[in-house]
């Protein structure tokens, strides 16, 4: 009734090619990256370091939001150190490196933020002062 020298090879092919790519991205996959911290070696930032890997884009939206659509352009303030609520007002003050900081990471995890549609890097300011 039923015809064990299709059915089996069938399963292994089909188990194979749904498992390929967790394979092939499994043994391709580099070291991971280590972002470039500030210059003169200070590590305080709004969060611990841990919890802005994991969750630097909630923390960004929910940042977006007060300010944008609540108007609520309160600042952060951490261990006697205020922080403006903004990508470019806190976050671009020290990890002012976007190749090295932010690409690095997002590169690696290839993921494609939409903060650049609007935001200026601290360089690209720069050249655009210098250009008025």
């Amino acid at each position: 009734m039923y015809n064990k020298r299709t059915v089996i090879p069938g399963l292994v092919i089909l188990v194979f090619f749904v498992t390929f790519p967790f394979w092939y991205n499994g043994l391709s996959a580099g070291p991971v990256p280590t972002p470039e911290l500030p210059p003169g070696g200070e590590k305080q930032c709004v969060a611990p370091a841990s919890e802005m890997r994991a969750k630097h884009m909630k923390i960004l939206n929910e940042w977006r939001d007060d300010v944008l659509r609540n108007g609520e352009r309160v600042s952060i303030t951490v261990d006697g150190k205020e922080y403006r609520k903004g990508l470019q007002l806190a976050c671009m003050q020290c990890h002012s490196n976007k190749e090295k900081f932010c690409d690095s990471c997002h590169e690696y995890a290839d993921v494609k933020p939409y903060c650049w549609n609007c935001h200026l890097t601290p360089a690209q300011l720069a050249s655009k002062k210098e250009t008025l």
